[in-house]
């Protein structure tokens, strides 16, 4: 069953960093790769971001994930959009951006996370996905995306968001 997604409060993360000050300057950050993911509109000029929502506490996010062995990090964006999402496409080589966060992992434990993230421009959608059921998926504006996000840093990234030429197709 899919949950539902969460509105956030304004200052939640603030909340969550001030718990674990000890971790946040320890400079301990753990590494992930993001997808941020974009079509041409359908109806209209511009484009649109995909956003989905977590598993654990549904609020919005980018397609994102831990390193994946012999891959590379744009690889391991690449395959997060596909096994989140059921999105392949275009991925420029070099990251658009990065943001920081906490993650929460079993046991309730927080640990700080730098995600570089990727542009991938949409080629193919499919239906059934690896986490299909698990997330909510929503094609929005980049100014909406900015708004639904919780992260500051990603909030920026996709408000100024422009996109690149990108490379070869992957996923």
């Amino acid at each position: 069953m899919v949950k539902k997604a969460r509105s956030q409060e304004p200052h939640a993360l603030l909340r969550q960093l001030a718990t674990v000050p000890d971790k946040l300057f320890a400079g301990n950050f753990a590494q992930q790769y993001g997808a941020l993911c974009f079509r041409d509109k359908r109806e209209a000029s511009g484009i649109e971001i995909l956003l989905t929502t977590s598993r654990d506490s549904g609020r919005w996010i980018i397609p994102k994930g831990w390193p994946i062995k012999g891959k590379k990090p744009i690889e391991a964006a690449a395959t997060e959009a596909w096994e989140e999402a059921g999105i392949r496409g275009e991925v420029k080589k070099r990251p658009v951006g990065r943001f920081t966060y906490l993650k929460a992992l079993e046991g309730r434990e927080l640990v700080p996370c730098l995600v570089d993230v990727f542009q991938l421009r949409v080629t193919e959608e499919k239906e059934d996905f690896k986490e299909k059921g698990q997330r909510i998926l929503e094609w929005v504006s980049p100014e909406e995306a900015a708004r639904r996000v919780s992260e500051p840093e990603l909030k920026t990234l996709l408000r100024g968001f422009k996109q690149r030429k990108a490379s070869k197709p992957r996923g």
